[in-house]
């Protein structure tokens, strides 16, 4: 009978939203099997919005996710304004976009400080750095609080937006709480700095398996909503082509949906967003970047984590400047009225884990017939998968123990942020 040499069991990983398993099987010092499985029930919110007016949707599908509340309502507002030809003035489209900046970086803090840091400091959570390291631990809350902060301002709460509207937007944020929210973002700068010395003591792993990455791009400014599909491999399609973009299907071993294009797979998110979009960051995040060795295209999955460190000094700096220019608009036309249309159209914006379309199908009643989500940990997880299998193989030939392979592996997988429950769409 063959020997078992090694049977890493991983029954819901800790430390990432949702529930997934990790299965490695090494035996005769060979690995035979390792597998990234989504154990999650399907949520069938594409169901939920059939028959329902287009200016309901969005408040619906906020609640997709906790975390990117404002994520799927930009993508349902988004897809739905395409498909009736309704335009926003341009004053809602950069309060829509500072919107985006919070909670990219109220998800990167937590992400980073709070999920991640610990991993590269050998502590189970982050209780231990509160005592260890309490300076960054202070510098997470502050700048998740900050997040928090511009969600609140730019969509009338923290969480499931209700100020983003078909159309533009509902309410004007005040001035005086605009110009109170630039000092508080100018205030998280030294936090940033304190960020960059601390993750620059930590060991990130040496590991590469060369994939493709999907983001968006629109060949001027850094990408948060809508614009052309592009892949590091030379892929480029237009927003609606998004189907052939993601090729969806099904693997027997989990309940998420996998997703390819020029490769076995590809990855979305910061480092995704980084390796196709580098030349468009603010000068600072580039300083951060270079300081870290990263550059395009990058493969190693764990400089996910330091994508996003680079993308919270990019968010930071360019809402400080959409600030300055919110504060010399009036305000005063932020809503475009519009009449219900027969359409067809995807949207597409970077959530914080990377690329998510929403395609909403309407009638002439203005109700949607159709509609289709497809989610960035779901164009991850067939990449989590295969970096799994190469990690495991590559930890092994350098003789680590089975200890050793699974807290790497389930480095890697946490490197993705992934949000599992929103993939089983």
């Amino acid at each position: 009978m063959t020997k078992v040499d090694c049977n890493i069991d991983v029954h819901h990983l800790t430390r990432v939203e949702g529930h997934g398993n990790i299965h490695i099987t090494i035996r005769d010092g060979k690995l035979v099997e390792a597998t990234w499985a989504v154990v999650e029930t399907p949520r069938f919110f594409e169901m939920m919005v059939r028959g329902l007016s287009a200016e309901r949707v969005p408040f619906l599908t906020s609640r997709i996710c906790g975390i990117c509340s404002i994520s799927h309502s930009l993508a349902s507002i988004r897809s739905l304004e395409r498909a009736m030809d309704i335009i926003v003035p341009p004053a809602a489209e950069r309060l829509r976009l500072l919107a985006m900046h919070g909670e990219t970086l109220q998800s990167h803090a937590l992400h980073l400080f709070f999920l991640a840091i610990p991993d590269f400091v050998d502590t189970p959570n982050v209780l231990p750095l509160i005592k260890s390291h309490p300076a960054i631990v202070q510098s997470g809350l502050r700048l998740k609080e900050a997040g928090n902060a511009i969600s609140a301002l730019t969509t009338g709460r923290f969480t499931h937006p209700v100020s983003l509207v078909l159309g533009g937007v509902s309410k004007a944020p005040e001035k005086k709480a605009l110009a109170a929210l630039k000092e508080q973002l100018e205030g998280v700068l030294p936090d940033l700095e304190a960020t960059d010395e601390f993750c620059a003591t930590l060991t990130i792993p040496d590991f590469v398996r060369e994939t493709e990455f999907v983001s968006l791009y629109n060949g001027r400014t850094y990408p948060f909503i809508g614009g052309d599909l592009l892949s590091t491999d030379g892929v480029q399609k237009d927003e609606n082509d998004y189907l052939a973009m993601t090729n969806e299907y099904t693997e027997d071993f989990t309940t998420s949906k996998h997703t390819r294009l020029s490769r076995d797979s590809f990855a979305a998110g910061a480092l995704a967003r980084f390796n196709n979009n580098r030349a468009f960051l603010h000068p600072k995040a580039k300083e951060t970047a270079a300081a870290f060795g990263l550059e395009p295209v990058n493969h190693n999955p764990f400089m996910n984590n330091v994508a996003q460190l680079v993308e919270c000094h990019h968010i930071v700096h360019d809402a400080i400047d959409m600030i300055d220019t919110l504060l010399d608009d009036p305000l005063s036309e932020l809503k475009t009225p519009w009449k219900p249309k027969a359409g067809k159209a995807a949207g597409a914006v970077e959530a914080p884990r990377g690329i998510l379309y929403h395609c909403m199908e309407t009638d002439e009643t203005g109700k949607v017939v159709k509609g289709d989500c497809i989610i960035p940990t779901t164009q991850n997880n067939a990449n989590i998968h295969l970096d799994l299998k190469a990690l495991a193989a590559q930890a092994l030939g350098d003789g680590k123990n089975d200890k050793e392979i699974q807290h790497l592996c389930e480095m890697a997988v946490r490197s993705y942020d992934p949000c599992i429950s929103c993939s089983v769409h």
